[in-house]
């Protein structure tokens, strides 16, 4: 999307927890942790069932950092025991959540209390009496009363809505944003990305895929390899026209299984849409890549202006859709991937800029496709959608039509649908870019409890197109 786009529109529309034993999922800090009142530590937010069941979140709502090595978890029995590690501190304002799931189980009707060290000092406690739909969470965190809410472990509460997490909250990573090209590297209209491993994908409006490796200072820069120094010219199946590659990604086989783009329109004849999937091979040298397969998907979704189609494309595993319950909206039964044949073990979800709503397509290999999922996010438009495996959760993403806000979804247990759990700010320290690609870094590279974000920011603003940050695990 180009820069006189975004003014035309503008003027137009005016956390899952990894297995182990304690999780940071907020921010923390490197000063010295030092005694403080207990009374400034407090049972944050609690989870007894879900994709993160048997999980408490404390909070530190006073000015000092606090150590809380030692100190102590159980639900309603004294004989239930979880001891947070040595050398584990919270900072003032921050959140950490801890999965006690190995230790204890949080039942329908019990409790969350903390105690000091001694094991018999009582710092916090919650009792509840009904399992958590999808959190308990205090309102406002670490002063207010408990009520059901979005789940939001490691972030601020959802406290402006029961369950639907629509109010943005901060960010739930660092605040600090960095540049993560070289300059002028890829000039205007970078939009998608993807990280697969140790290589970034982009895709260019400009009917462009680019290959990029780490540049050894936390950025990334062009393959010079394999004749990706410049990037690749995509074609459509034919090896014609100019497909208007706006999202991309990877499947569970990763780029030996091809890479997939999501384009809006044929550049080449720019006033039509064409809403399609195409999948390139992208093991050769050329310098241009022919769509092995095309899924074209125009007839199958509302009209929408031809410059206002797919922006976004992610992919998510069969098993993760059937672990969570998900719900074939084509059948109004569970979702069954059997049914469909060969289809690359997952189901590919795009984002639609023009109407905000997010869609879940399985693809065949022989080139049929299946909608089973429409997914209303509430923003204006979704220029970026994230599949992150490690928090099981969607990111849906608007660039400055939206200020730059970032959506999370997950399959509600009752319904078997998307919904939204939170939505997020920008970070602080990120200007209100035309930001069109977000990837998120892999659960490997969680470090202290954070790992790397990557945002695209299409008008190349001061001649820098890749940004990067980093968010809670």
């Amino acid at each position: 999307m180009t820069v006189s786009r975004v003014r035309r529109r503008r003027r137009d529309l005016t956390l899952a927890l990894a297995a182990v034993p304690a999780l940071v999922l907020g921010a923390l800090t490197a000063a010295p942790a030092q005694a403080a009142p207990a009374d400034d530590i407090r049972v944050n937010e609690v989870v007894t069932t879900g994709s993160v069941e048997d999980s408490i979140e404390l909070y530190n709502k006073g000015t000092s950092t606090v150590d809380l090595s030692g100190w102590i978890l159980k639900d309603d029995s004294n004989g239930s025991k979880y001891t947070i590690a040595s050398g584990t501190s919270l900072a003032p304002g921050a959140f950490r959540a801890f999965d006690v799931h190995g230790t204890f189980g949080l039942g329908s009707s019990d409790k969350a209390r903390l105690y000091l060290p001694d094991g018999s000092t009582l710092v916090d406690s919650h009792t509840w009496t009904g399992h958590s739909s999808p959190s308990w969470s205090r309102c406002p965190d670490g002063t207010g009363a408990f009520r059901a809410a979005a789940l939001t472990l490691g972030a601020p509460n959802a406290c402006g809505g029961t369950g639907g997490g629509t109010d943005p909250v901060a960010w739930p990573g660092g605040s600090a944003i960095a540049t993560a090209d070289a300059s002028n590297v890829f000039g205007g209209d970078l939009s998608g990305l993807h990280q697969d491993g140790s290589v970034l994908w982009a895709a260019q409006n400009s009917g462009k895929l680019w290959r990029l490796v780490r540049d050894g200072s936390g950025g990334w820069t062009p393959d010079t390899a394999d004749g990706w120094s410049s990037g690749k010219t995509l074609r459509f199946p034919n090896g014609s026209g100019t497909p208007d590659g706006e999202g991309v990604t990877v499947t569970g086989a990763g780029a030996a299984g091809g890479v997939f783009v999501a384009s809006e329109r044929n550049g080449d004849a720019s006033g039509t849409s064409r809403l399609s999937v195409l999948r390139y091979d992208v093991a050769g040298t050329g310098s241009a890549l022919t769509a092995t397969r095309e899924w074209n998907l125009t007839a199958d979704l509302p009209p929408t202006g031809s410059n206002a189609g797919f922006e976004a494309i992610t992919w998510i595993p069969d098993a993760s859709l059937t672990a969570a319950g998900f719900k074939d909206a084509s059948t109004g039964a569970p979702y069954a991937p059997a049914g469909y044949g060969a289809h690359g073990g997952g189901v590919f979800f795009v984002g639609v800029e023009g109407t905000g709503a997010v869609h879940g397509y399985v693809l065949q290999d022989s080139g049929a496709f299946t909608r089973v999922a429409s997914i209303a996010t509430g923003m204006a438009g979704v220029m970026e959608v994230q599949w992150e495996p490690q928090a099981s959760r969607l990111w849906a993403v608007c660039d400055d039509t939206c200020d730059g806000l970032h959506r999370t979804l997950k399959v509600d247990s009752a319904s078997g649908a998307f919904a939204v759990t939170a939505t997020y700010a920008r970070p602080a320290g990120m200007p209100d870019y035309n930001n069109e690609g977000f990837a998120l870094a892999g659960a490997d590279e969680c470090v202290a409890g954070s790992k790397p974000v990557y945002w695209s920011d299409d008008s190349n603003t001061g001649g820098h197109a890749l940004r990067r940050g980093t968010v809670s695990c």
